[in-house]
């Protein structure tokens, strides 16, 4: 959220009301009270706390319209539908989604200058201390349902010269161990993630499900090779061979198959990748999401 707000905040007046992000203008409650009384003003919300209480504003400023993000894939409960309901549009990531809400697809962008290729791949990867010339690895957290433990079974043993870790947060101690029994490092959460993108070679995206997944773009942007499941969403991102390798969720067997061959020949894995961050350049950068938003504020102050 902070990351496109700056983005939006290069195309004209943007402020933030309850989060900071450095370079955007933090508005005090007066403040944003001041300009809703004045001038028209779109109010887009993230939780339906926030939600709520644009609702609320509108009921004292007419011309208020409120814009309103649904992040989670589960179905809505009663009281966020009730809600939704009330807002003046709502903008979801993926069709699947937005298809049970009426909703506009916006999916987020990245950070272009973050999230790059590194000069030299090897030596991006050997800075990160875990040894062998390559590395593959999960990035997000741990859990069974990100599919980790499919990620090890289908690696292990892990082939010479490659190092395969788990890059994340993780809460379950036990799980954890199981992992890292079969010889794949951890790497606790870490705030220089970029540097991780820059050093694998390969990254893999093994969720049962996802709502929407940055990794997969992040990865991509970083000219890293993405094999991932084929959760509906993700064929509008990722081309089959192309820009990353696709395996049914939860397939061990299938995620064998998809990664011996980029394990055999690494070219093939960076051929994959120098597509993928071409594809980012061209389609999934912040700018695409700012502009995406851009238009549909400008829609909904016009026609409500």
């Amino acid at each position: 959220m902070e990351d496109v707000t700056r983005a939006l905040a290069t195309r004209g007046e943007v402020g933030l009301y309850g989060a900071d992000a450095p370079g955007v203008q933090r508005l005090t409650f007066s403040a944003l009270w001041s300009r809703l009384r004045r001038e028209p003003m779109v109010v887009h919300a993230h939780r339906n706390n926030e939600l709520l209480l644009a609702l609320g504003l509108r009921l004292f400023a007419p011309q208020l319209k409120v814009v309103f993000t649904r992040h989670s894939a589960t179905a809505p409960g009663a009281w966020s539908r009730w809600l939704m309901r009330r807002a003046d549009r709502v903008v979801a990531m993926t069709d699947e989604v937005a298809a049970g809400l009426g909703a506009a697809v916006v999916p987020h962008g990245v950070d272009l200058t973050r999230f790059r290729p590194p000069a030299d791949r090897a030596a991006a990867w050997a800075s990160l201390g875990l040894g062998g010339e390559r590395g593959l690895g999960v990035i997000g957290r741990i859990r069974p349902d990100k599919g980790q433990g499919d990620f090890v079974e289908a690696v292990t043993p892990v082939p010479a010269g490659w190092r395969a870790a788990v890059i994340g947060l993780a809460k379950d101690p036990a799980f954890l161990a199981s992992l890292t029994a079969r010889g794949v490092a951890h790497v606790e959460q870490t705030s220089d993630i970029e540097r991780w993108y820059r050093g694998l070679s390969i990254v893999v995206q093994p969720s049962h499900h996802e709502g929407f997944g940055l990794v997969m773009l992040e990865a991509m942007a970083s000219g890293c090779c993405v094999v991932a499941t084929a959760l509906p969403h993700v064929p509008r991102f990722i081309e089959h061979g192309r820009t990353g390798v696709l395996f049914p969720p939860g397939d061990v067997l299938a995620l064998r198959e998809a990664l011996e061959p980029l394990l055999r020949e690494p070219a093939r894995a960076e051929a994959i990748g120098a597509a993928a961050a071409e594809e980012a350049r061209a389609r999934f950068g912040l700018e695409h999401e700012a502009e995406a938003l851009s238009r549909l504020y400008a829609q909904v102050l016009t026609t409500g």
